[in-house]
């Protein structure tokens, strides 16, 4: 996986999780290990020594959001960006874990007419043995223990938890 000045190695780690090695354009090195339990981990390695490790920081699943949100420019955005992402101010992206409960599991996007009828919209699934599915279509099925991240406008998401949750549509417009 490879970013415009950012290299990121993926690997996995059997039994513990996934491993992320980042080395930022400025020659900094980061390990990021996201585990099986969801908690993350981001190890500061030393530029002249991989193996040393200068710090780390333990994260739960909450934690990473709210950083990765910051981060992202999602809490905060520069003046510079504020008029170019001044169409996107309403738009929110969320992520919501299909639970065993809801009443999507084993329909299709299709089948439940999710855009036309909340506004919301899928735009990838991270299943629970980590296979991602960016842009899912109408023949998705939705699974137990899936992670959606979905877009739309606070009402439109309210609508698109009511309907997989309970296989109704309500607040969408």
């Amino acid at each position: 996986m490879e970013g415009m000045d950012l290299e990121i190695k993926e690997s996995a780690l059997p039994g513990i999780g996934q491993k992320f090695c980042v080395e930022t354009r400025s020659g900094e090195r980061l390990v990021i290990i996201v585990h099986n339990d969801e908690r993350r981990e981001i190890f500061r390695m030393s530029e002249s020594d991989p193996d040393e490790v200068l710090a780390v920081v333990t994260l739960s699943e909450e934690e990473s959001r709210a950083i990765a949100a910051i981060l992202a420019g999602i809490v905060y955005k520069p003046k510079l960006e504020e008029t170019r992402e001044a169409v996107l101010e309403d738009l929110i992206i969320e992520w919501i874990r299909v639970e065993p409960s809801f009443a999507c599991i084993g329909k299709r996007i299709g089948e439940l007419d999710l855009r036309q009828r909340t506004g919301a919209t899928v735009i990838a699934v991270v299943e629970k043995d980590h296979r991602k599915t960016i842009n899912p279509g109408p023949d998705y099925v939705f699974s137990s223990g899936s992670m959606l991240i979905v877009v739309g406008e606070r009402i439109h998401l309210n609508g698109l938890k009511q309907l997989l949750s309970k296989g109704e549509a309500k607040g969408a417009e």
